[in-house]
């Protein structure tokens, strides 16, 4: 009886392993909303690290995270870490590239719960009175996110919290300023 047990396991990881196995090694996620702003407004936010904690779902997550920056204070060279709790985990962004009011590039590291690398980029085009931004990431799937990805939807997961922050994006560079 064990046996059987023991080879019915052995099947099942070996399915999982084999169903992973012909995964996409890629992830890309993106998410787009027109902002009633500028783009140079929303441009100002999103390459200035330290104005990331008023709009980022992630800050959200772990209000006691602790934060660093390094660099100039917005724009290339620009680098934000942070060490979080469970949710949000420990890594660094680094602002790679800056084109005023067009994109702003960056290299996402994680250390923490699992080491990775991506590549994002917010984007941004004049749409009427408004802008309209597009956040996206790509990100090689390691052997192990594939198997987690079998039960997890990470795009989802990833593209929900792309769609909340530039909800709080919008927000925060829509508020008229008080008289």
């Amino acid at each position: 009886m064990i046996k059987k047990i023991l080879l019915g396991l052995v099947v099942i990881i070996a399915a999982i392993c084999g169903i992973a196995s012909f995964q996409s090694d890629e992830m890309n996620v993106s998410r787009s909303a027109t902002i009633s702003a500028p783009p140079e407004a929303v441009f100002k936010v999103v390459n200035d690290f330290r104005q990331w904690d008023a709009w980022s779902p992630w800050s959200k997550l772990d209000p006691n995270m602790k934060k660093s920056w390094q660099g100039p204070s917005e724009g290339v060279g620009a680098i934000y870490r942070w060490s979080g709790n469970d949710q949000v985990g420990e890594g660094s962004m680094t602002l790679l590239e800056s084109k005023p009011s067009e994109k702003v590039s960056i290299k996402l590291e994680f250390a923490r719960p699992f080491a990775g690398l991506s590549d994002v980029q917010f984007t941004f085009l004049a749409a009427g009175a408004g802008t309209k931004v597009t956040w996206s990431m790509q990100s090689k799937n390691a052997f192990m996110a594939k198997v987690i990805g079998l039960f997890v939807d990470f795009e989802k997961m990833c593209g929900d919290s792309f769609t909340e922050g530039l909800a709080s994006l919008e927000k925060l560079v829509t508020v008229s300023p008080k008289p």
